[in-house]
């Protein structure tokens, strides 16, 4: 009987067996359509063999409907490295290796490119006069645009013109719809040519380049530890160079979406080579179809955020992590992969460099270097003729405050101004204020959802719970004793805003977070406003903090992150340190002499004082002395079981049963560390509560065999059935 293993993505770690007819074989990493139950899935071949086993043949196995393709649609080093993901992760195979494709494999399409739809103009559509269709203006402008390119017909919108429009001149015989098959063009390597002059380097960055350039044929771990503005980008740059005039791809990766368009804007500009993007912006197809160029070795470089990673290259020659520190490289929902890690072991497993860069970066990255495993190349001058940042704590303590500004903050906004530079001001909360309390009663609005106070959102008139995105319209009295006397608590960009524009009449003002900027378009828009020059003044959330360029910014003040300076999140401290370097380089990137406030009322911090006398990298050595002292990570290793229900005995029922069988089952470890259950730091989020049993072992081989040997018991818990239980490997939020 032949029989073939598929992994289905379903959240069961174990894989299904099929019987395949004989003359239809069917390839492994190739795709099938199986029966499941009452419904058919699409799942991945995994594995196929002969057997004469008698009790397979009495459970009547079902056969496979159909085979989706004739040869694997994953490389061979990808295929290995998602495998390897899978366990590490402990997450099942199935979902590992449909969440690595793109939607539309996922739902049974082809691998061969779809072919493009394409209006093109006809004879009668270039002789007709365009007065004759002056009633109908959308397809005079239609037709205008027709006689001068011919257009997708999935990428109309992009010039505001709609099928119907297209219809409308197709029936009148001006124009018509052809299916155009994209040729293959993978010889881009033979044509490379270098756009514009290359700007000298400086001493740190010639050693950096040809450091890299001599290891660049064989697996090396770099990581790029530059200042702001110190030409991280211009490294890359000439490092990729080399890569392509050996006919290899480029992979380079990028914490958000805004950061795409800037760096490939710069890769554009150097090389004349196919360059894609790949984002959560795109469309389904326009995903896929990157995913095939890259495959057929079409794309020189890829460019992308968290789940380019697992873009197939057909000839892989280095990958690029710019901002390596930053939190989105982990996905904190389904499989819980740490990119940057992963795409350490990519590039191992394909034996070709990886280069991590960053001003600030992680402690586990400098833990690895001082193992060993990475090697560091720094780059500690600026760029240009950029100056030196002046810094200036302000003591909170007994001012009086407009708008959470000091009275010094507010006469430096002035003096910059005046000068004709802008300003940006940092606070990590959007909204008005962050509560709403009744000033008779102290009641205060909560969302019963999450159990967590909503956030005053003024200009829509509206509650709104962060957590759960609950949204309720402003109560004109008190719930509780009818007082009419509602007032906001703390402040937020809105509020911010609102007091600038009185204070500032006359200058521009932006605000720019996840409520002005919903999609990308208005995002760039806002971006391309401020590069305009001229005095204004940028009020912005962690969403404008990372890589970029403003040449006009010269005051930068970070207005509220004394929440940090005394967080339970032992990373908390971390995150506030690279949040200031990163915060405080949009200051002085150009000519200009840049300036950072920092408001604080515990100016005496230890913290602070490091990191503004001594800098980040000397932070960075204290807080990994102070970690290794009390053994926490990246000294040791962390494992989170995570359980959420709308009952939570329920949770803590069943974390409490998970630590006993562990605890049990481990006697002889003296190494290994349990904490929990406790409540999450938002223990209810959209009625759910959620509790963890935290697991720490100082190796990460004995860590990952215990869970491996615990994870079969888990399935024999009853309350495991009942409950939804997550596993974060190697956690950065609890």
């Amino acid at each position: 009987m032949s029989i073939i293993q598929v992994a289905l993505p379903i959240p069961l770690n174990r894989l299904f067996n099929y019987i395949y007819p004989k003359d239809n074989k069917p390839i492994i990493g190739g795709r099938v359509i199986v029966p499941f139950g009452t419904r058919k899935m699409i799942g991945i071949i995994v594995s196929l063999y002969e057997t004469h086993d008698c009790h397979l043949q009495k459970k009547k196995l079902k056969e496979i409907e159909k085979i989706l393709d004739k040869e694997s649609i994953f490389t061979k080093s990808l295929w290995n490295i998602l495998k390897w993901a899978a366990n590490y992760y402990h997450c099942p195979l199935g979902e590992v290796l449909m969440n690595s494709i793109p939607i539309l494999l996922r739902q049974g399409k082809s691998t061969c490119y779809k072919p493009k739809s394409i209006w093109q103009i006809t004879e009668k559509g270039r002789s007709i006069g365009i007065e004759s269709l002056k009633n109908a203006p959308k397809q005079q402008k239609a037709l205008i645009l027709l006689r001068q390119i011919s257009l997708v017909s999935d990428k109309i919108n992009k010039y505001n013109i709609t099928n119907s429009v297209m219809q409308a001149l197709n029936n009148k015989g001006l124009c018509k719809l052809i299916e155009n098959e994209l040729p293959v063009n993978n010889n881009w390597y033979n044509h490379i040519t270098i756009i514009g002059a290359k700007p000298k380097l400086n001493k740190d960055q010639v050693i950096a380049v040809n450091s890299i350039k001599k290891e660049d044929n064989h697996y090396t771990a770099w990581l790029l530890a530059g200042i702001t503005s110190s030409g991280k980008t211009e490294v890359y740059l000439q490092i990729v160079e080399n890569i392509l005039t050996r006919s290899q791809q480029a992979l380079i990766l990028v914490p958000e979406i805004g950061l795409t368009i800037q760096i490939i804007n710069i890769f554009r500009k150097r090389f004349n080579v196919p360059i894609d993007l790949v984002h959560s912006s795109l469309n389904n197809q326009e995903r896929l179809n990157v995913w095939l160029r890259a495959r057929r070795g079409e794309s020189a470089i890829i460019i992308g955020t968290r789940s380019a990673l697992f873009t197939p290259l057909a000839r892989p020659g280095i990958i690029i992590i710019d901002e390596e520190h930053d939190n989105s490289y982990k996905q904190q929902d389904g499989w819980r992969y740490q990119a940057r890690d992963l795409a350490v072991y990519r590039a191992y497993k394909e034996n070709i460099p990886i280069v991590m860069g960053s001003a600030t970066p992680a402690l586990e990255t400098l833990y690895n270097v001082f193992k060993g495993k990475y090697r560091q190349l720094n780059l500690m001058n600026k760029t240009g003729n950029t100056n030196l940042l002046l810094q200036q704590v302000i003591d909170l303590k007994g001012l009086s405050l407009i708008g959470g500004l000091s009275p010094i903050l507010i006469q430096k906004i002035r003096s910059h101004i005046c000068a004709k530079n802008q300003v940006l001001l940092f606070l990590n909360r959007r909204g008005f204020s962050p509560i709403l309390l009744c000033h008779e009663c102290s009641w205060i609005a909560e969302c019963n959802n999450c159990e967590h106070h909503y956030t005053l959102h003024q200009y829509k008139r509206q509650l709104i719970c962060h957590y759960c995105n609950n949204k309720k319209l402003i109560p004109s009295e008190c719930p509780e004793c009818n007082s009419k006397n509602l007032i906001p608590v703390g402040i937020g960009t809105e509020q911010i805003e609102y007091k600038l524009n009185k204070l500032f009449p006359d200058i521009k003002i932006l605000r720019i977070d996840h409520d002005t900027t919903r999609n990308q378009n208005t995002f760039r828009e806002y971006i391309d406003n401020i590069n305009c020059g001229g005095p204004c003044i940028l009020i912005g959330t962690q969403m404008i903090t990372k890589g970029y360029h403003f040449p006009d910014v010269t005051l930068v003040s970070l207005l509220n992150v004394d929440g940090a300076l005394f967080s339970s999140d032992f990373r908390a401290t971390e995150r506030f340190a690279q949040l200031y370097v990163q915060v405080s380089g949009r200051a002085g990137r150009a000519k200009k002499q840049g300036e950072v406030l920092l408001q604080t009322y515990y100016p005496n911090h230890p913290l602070l004082k490091i990191l503004l006398n001594k800098g980040y990298f000397a932070f960075a050595e204290k807080t990994l002395l102070e970690r290794k002292s009390v053994l926490l990570p990246p000294w040791t290793n962390h494992v989170l079981f995570r359980a959420e229900d709308t009952d939570c005995n329920k949770v803590v029922k069943l974390l409490q049963k998970l630590r006993n069988y562990l605890e049990n089952s481990i006697l002889n470890d003296k190494f290994i560390w349990f904490m929990g259950p406790l409540p999450s730091l938002q223990p209810k989020k959209n009625k759910r509560w959620r509790w963890h049993l935290l697991i720490q072992h100082p190796s990460r081989k004995s860590l990952q065999e215990l869970i491996n040997k615990f994870l079969p018991i888990i399935d024999k818990i009853p309350e495991a059935r009942k409950v939804k239980l997550i596993l974060d490997v190697d956690p950065i939020e609890s």
